[in-house]
């Protein structure tokens, strides 16, 4: 069963390192955005997976990332969020693995509940199939195997 959020409420997502932020729910909207980033756009074919990544989940964190806490310049003053600023923190392995994890994945589980099995019709094995092949009947006639030898 699909579970609707009707609530659209912003969330604050801990990335770690005494980093949070404050994110706008993942949609469909937010996604077609990103997609649409000039940057993400513009890509040069052969542009390699882990790049393509990277850059597209830069564009998709300016669209969502409301606000932060943790976050600041070289001598510890707190920044305002700025596209550049989520940028650099991205650029953070540990933050951008938490991103990727606690905000995109997420939001992509909805679509790993509508790709689930859906259950056998009466009990665990009536929609199952068979994948053996049956027992040769010359073959289950023949002697029984000699007995393992004694050391």
């Amino acid at each position: 069963m699909l579970r609707l959020n009707l609530a659209r409420e912003p969330w604050w997502l801990d990335l770690g390192l005494g980093v949070r932020v404050r994110v706008e729910p993942l949609t469909t909207a937010l996604m077609v955005a990103a997609r649409s980033d000039p940057v993400v756009r513009s890509l040069p074919e052969g542009t390699s997976d882990d790049e393509i990544a990277v850059i597209f989940g830069k564009a998709l964190a300016e669209r969502a990332i409301l606000d932060w806490e943790g976050v600041g310049d070289a001598d510890g003053t707190p920044v305002a969020v700025t596209p550049e600023g989520i940028a650099a923190l991205l650029d953070i392995w540990p933050i951008f693995e938490r991103f990727q994890m606690g905000y995109v994945a997420r939001g992509l589980e909805l679509d790993a509940e509508k790709n689930a099995s859906a259950p056998s019709p009466i009990g665990s094995t009536a929609g199952a199939k068979p994948t053996a092949q049956p027992a040769h009947p010359a073959r289950a006639a023949a002697a029984p195997a000699k007995p393992a030898r004694k050391p």
